[in-house]
């Protein structure tokens, strides 16, 4: 199918430009979806210069969403962007049903999709590459590749994927150096890459020592104000005024600590900092659950301490 050749322009554009913006899905308190919270979500995080926006992804609760939610939730995001900035929509599961996924997001004016890891089994690297042979040839929209979890690629695998017509980048969770510099080298000229980290900036010095300098950033969905002077410091080289090392120490080490405390606190903590802040994101579905109330405390006390780091208030 014929691609836009744009696209992996203007994400090349924004990743150099800002943190990648992966926004909550929003919901009442009864767990049904909540258009209105969401869209002024998305529309605040817009606000604070992104250089592109995921929605309904890992961050965005992707798994939890029927197609008519998720239908709902990338129409809004590409209504807010308003071409502004790229719109890369999650889809998941195995081809078949990521497929569905893809066309709603095509129908919904998405510039691109994030596949995301298929469901619960393991695959030998034929079987991956063929999942994204099967999405490519079923969607006009190009493809991001994400290995986390059950994908990893190896080098063959992966030479394979990058010349699937349509497919223009990874994003890589799996945080090996190593191998991560050798798929980075053996890419063809112009492919993407992205740090899909969990709580990206801990490594984002690192991945960018490998040619990876853009990442992701959870923290943009609660506090944008220290997502973006972290970026800033690290990409003007600097550091800042010890910048860099200031936020790792002070705020992201102890919020990776505290999200280590229970499984799913990589979403339910950001979407609670983000109530904190008065954000209309609601809970979280199941099976994620919400923080208990003594972490809750000390999310709060972590999140006033950062924002002063960056002079804001919580």
């Amino acid at each position: 199918m014929a691609l836009d050749p744009d696209t992996a322009r203007r994400l090349r554009d924004g990743m150099a430009r800002g943190v990648l913006s992966f926004p909550l899905t929003s919901f009442h308190d009864d767990g049904t979806l909540d258009p209105d919270g969401f869209r002024a979500h998305v529309a605040a995080q817009i606000a604070t210069g992104p250089g592109a926006l995921f929605p309904a992804c890992g961050t965005g609760e992707f798994f939890s969403l029927d197609e008519d939610e998720y239908r709902q939730v990338v129409t809004i995001a590409v209504e807010e962007a308003g071409g502004l900035l790229p719109v890369v929509a999650g889809i998941g599961y195995g081809w078949a049903q990521a497929v569905r996924f893809a066309r709603i997001a095509e129908e919904a004016g998405a510039d691109a999709l994030l596949v995301l890891p298929h469901y619960l089994v393991a695959a030998p690297q034929d079987g991956l590459v063929a999942q994204l042979e099967q999405i490519a040839a079923r969607t006009r929209l190009p493809l991001i590749a994400y290995q986390r979890g059950q994908v990893a690629f190896g080098m063959d695998a992966f030479k394979r994927v990058a010349e699937i017509p349509g497919v223009i980048g990874l994003k890589d969770g799996h945080s090996d150096l190593d191998r991560l510099q050798r798929l980075t080298l053996a890419a063809p000229e112009g492919f993407l890459f992205f740090n899909g980290a969990s709580t990206a900036e801990i490594q984002a010095r690192a991945y960018a020592t490998v040619g990876v300098p853009a990442y992701s950033s959870a923290v943009h969905a609660f506090a944008p104000e220290i997502a973006n002077a972290f970026f800033t410091a690290l990409r003007d080289g600097a550091e800042g005024d010890g910048t860099v090392g200031k936020l790792l120490r002070d705020f992201y080490v102890p919020l990776v600590e505290l999200r280590d405390r229970v499984p799913g606190y990589a979403v339910s903590l950001v979407k609670a900092a983000a109530r904190l802040r008065g954000r209309p994101v609601g809970p979280v579905r199941a099976p994620l659950t919400d923080p208990s109330a003594a972490d809750l405390a000390d999310l709060e006390r972590l999140l006033a301490s950062g924002l002063d780091l960056v002079g804001a208030d919580l």
